[in-house]
């Protein structure tokens, strides 16, 4: 790992990941997760405070980065319910089938290399009645938005960890073996239309 994805990146996204209008974003989605949680790209931790722990039993983290771990130490030391990490990206889920009551993807979608298999693992992890929740950025409805998505995205992806602007979200759940219930999209205030588009809502195994 360089220098820069260890050191300089976890950083970077760190402060783009925790600006006021995305917190306000994992607000809307976070609170919902009950029950044993897997969390998928749990980064720096931002989505720790925003745990109901009345609710959630245990917090699984998957998180490869070892400079975001580094990074979330605060947050997970400082959590009201057990933190487990997992060292391993989102393709590899090494939990049982039908173990998890919750998962929880918030901001990371994007940069998943292989988004098909990892959710995959997060539908075989996921028990009977468990839930998907989601928040994540995507490609925008408007033709104008979609072309500078995909003018931007190749440098993007370089500065950005991998990051993707013009993914289709719902598509994706919805072809690797999820119902979506329920879903709300829009632009988020004060972020570049380009990034700023928002899919969140809660999807279910088919």
């Amino acid at each position: 790992m360089s220098f820069y994805e260890n050191r300089v990146l976890p950083h970077f996204l760190h402060l783009a990941c925790g600006n006021t209008v995305v917190d306000r974003q994992r607000a809307a989605v976070v609170p919902q997760a009950r029950g044993r949680v897997l969390e998928v790209g749990m980064g720096s931790g931002l989505n720790i405070p925003h745990y109901d722990p009345d609710r959630v039993e245990l917090v699984w983290g998957l998180e490869p980065s070892e400079g975001m771990r580094r990074k979330a130490r605060h947050n997970v030391i400082g959590a009201p319910f057990e933190v487990r990490w997992l060292d391993l990206p989102g393709e590899e889920v090494p939990l049982d089938d039908n173990s998890v009551d919750t998962v929880v993807l918030t901001y990371t979608l994007c940069t998943i290399p292989d988004w098909h298999r990892a959710l995959e693992q997060m539908r075989r992890v996921l028990k009977p009645g468990g839930q998907l929740l989601f928040c994540e950025h995507g490609t925008a409805p408007d033709e104008a938005v979609r072309q500078w998505q995909d003018r931007v995205n190749p440098l993007w992806r370089k500065v950005a960890g991998g990051c993707h602007l013009n993914r289709a979200i719902p598509e994706l759940i919805e072809h690797a073996g999820f119902r979506i219930q329920r879903m709300e999209t829009g632009y988020l205030p004060k972020v570049p239309r380009f990034a700023g588009f928002n899919f969140w809502g809660a999807a279910v195994p088919l």
